[in-house]
């Protein structure tokens, strides 16, 4: 039994490798850390456009009365996050671990606060911007994001108005995901770039 672990282990890090491979049971985190700990992680992956990544949970024999607390909690996450648009599919590796698909990043902007429907375009409020200080290089591709993600939803020549709305809803998306010790104005970039290339692939 513990030969054919080790073997499942060796292959996991050849495919996956140790930047696609989060081990829940280092530290031995409550269940409340560990949806934390895999959030962050998540998000952060589907930003690297990780596509596949493991996530070993364990079977729960350590915990109180055998219930695998930690398993449930990232079961729960899961499900919310496919729901927000973060992932796109689970299915489980090993009695003790999961193979999550992460969705790509137009289904994170499609995914939370509307339907893919034209009334929730033209329903978005009128707001200021909250993205002032980015350089005006940002803000160019950044309106071109809004425009892309306004234009997959049949709304063509959007006023500038909803254009704006959008910018900043995409703007407090992104920057609740990419993780705050990564945080820099070039990390935002690339992860705009990513998403824009997504929708210009999806229309060729």
């Amino acid at each position: 039994m513990r030969r054919r672990v080790s073997v499942q282990k060796a292959f996991d890090e050849v495919r996956f490798g140790p930047t696609r491979m989060l081990n829940l049971r280092n530290g031995l985190p409550s269940g409340a850390q560990a949806v934390q700990r895999a959030e962050g992680w998540l998000r952060a992956k589907q930003i690297e456009l990780a596509g596949e990544v493991l996530i070993v949970t364990g079977r729960g024999h350590g915990s109180l009365g055998g219930v695998p607390v930690i398993k449930a909690e990232v079961q729960r996450l899961l499900s919310r996050l496919r729901r927000n648009g973060v992932v796109a599919g689970v299915r489980e590796h090993t009695a003790g671990s999961v193979v999550v698909t992460l969705a790509p990043l137009r289904a994170l902007f499609e995914g939370i606060a509307r339907h893919k429907d034209r009334r929730a375009v033209s329903a978005l409020p009128p707001s200021a911007p909250a993205f002032e200080a980015l350089e005006p290089a940002t803000l160019k591709m950044l309106h071109r994001l809004a425009e892309r993600a306004i234009e997959s939803l049949g709304v063509h020549s959007p006023s500038e108005r909803t254009v704006i709305a959008e910018m900043e809803r995409q703007f407090s998306l992104l920057t609740r995901t990419i993780p705050r010790t990564d945080f820099s104005e070039q990390v935002f970039v690339d992860a705009l770039a990513r998403a824009v290339d997504e929708y210009d692939d999806a229309e060729g």
